[in-house]
């Protein structure tokens, strides 16, 4: 189990006095890397508190010294290429070097019409999706950037200073259909998955596994298609809605680790528990289950 790596998802929905003590504690408990959901509202949390991502992880990398950082995901639903990557660089640059970017085709709910814009069909979200995965790659990249694309253009974007890491930073990208896969294949570092197009409900830690297995072989074919060697980026598992995390207890959750590992899983990310729905917890008893993880 040594070889998996470990990743908290901190919902973005405290006040700093209390989020900052959330952020500081996952990284004393050992995790590798810590997240926040990327949206201006969520779910059944719409009208609960809810604070923005990039402003989030920069007062989280001033308030921690090791722990990776990133959003999970932002999508095109409402952030072009130009502004986020001015934000990356910025937040990379505070962090020392320890931001991930998370980019996601985005979802079907408020985030895809707050600007008012109509609902997309499905090519269209992926055409888009392809064309902001393209021009964050170049951003991030080049000192300037000219593109010209259907969805999204820049024109003389520069980019200094750059990344602290090269040549960019790492991008996490959330892929399960085909299309979205050669995407993947093309540009990640990391693929991401929370089970969706291979699950339709959650399920049982067993079939967790094996629907990672399933998404994974297709990985592997859009990695073959273009002649990249598909161990050349992470696998990172997002549990939650669909896939197991094995929380409820620190057998299960060694259970869950060794599953998932054994089927090629690199990093393996949780929810920081809430007092009530969704991802409703109990912190002590999600604190004893992740700190058996290495536990024979």
């Amino acid at each position: 189990m040594g070889s998996v790596r470990f990743g908290v998802v901190i919902l973005p929905e405290h006040s700093w006095p209390a989020a900052q003590e959330i952020w500081r504690r996952a990284e004393q408990l050992g995790f590798d890397h810590a997240w926040t959901y990327d949206h201006l509202a969520w779910r059944s949390l719409r009208d609960s508190p809810w604070l923005g991502a990039i402003p989030t992880l920069t007062a989280a990398a001033v308030v921690t010294e090791r722990i990776g950082l990133g959003p999970l995901v932002c999508t095109p639903n409402y952030r072009h290429p130009v502004p986020l990557a001015k934000e990356v660089v910025t937040v990379d640059d505070i962090s020392g070097g320890r931001l991930i970017l998370g980019l996601g085709a985005g979802g079907y709910g408020w985030d895809a019409t707050v600007l008012g814009q109509p609902a997309m069909r499905p090519a269209e979200r992926h055409e888009r999706f392809a064309e902001f995965v393209e021009l964050t790659d170049l951003l991030l990249r080049q000192p300037e950037t000219t593109y010209r694309g259907r969805y999204f253009s820049a024109e003389a974007a520069t980019r200094r200073p750059a990344c602290i890491q090269e040549p960019r930073v790492p991008l996490a990208i959330a892929a399960t259909g085909g299309r979205g896969m050669a995407l993947a294949a093309r540009f990640a570092d990391i693929w991401v998955t929370t089970g969706e197009g291979a699950l339709s409900q959650p399920a049982t830690i067993e079939n967790s596994a094996k629907a990672v297995a399933s998404q994974l072989r297709r990985l592997e074919e859009a990695c073959a298609a273009i002649g990249r060697d598909s161990a050349g980026f992470r696998r990172l598992v997002l549990t939650g809605p669909l896939l197991a995390s094995g929380l409820s207890s620190a057998e299960s959750f060694r259970d869950a680790v060794g599953r998932y590992a054994d089927v090629g899983v690199d990093d393996l990310v949780v929810h920081w528990p809430r007092p009530s729905e969704p991802y409703k917890g109990d912190l002590a008893a999600f604190e004893r289950a992740f700190q058996s993880r290495d536990a024979t």
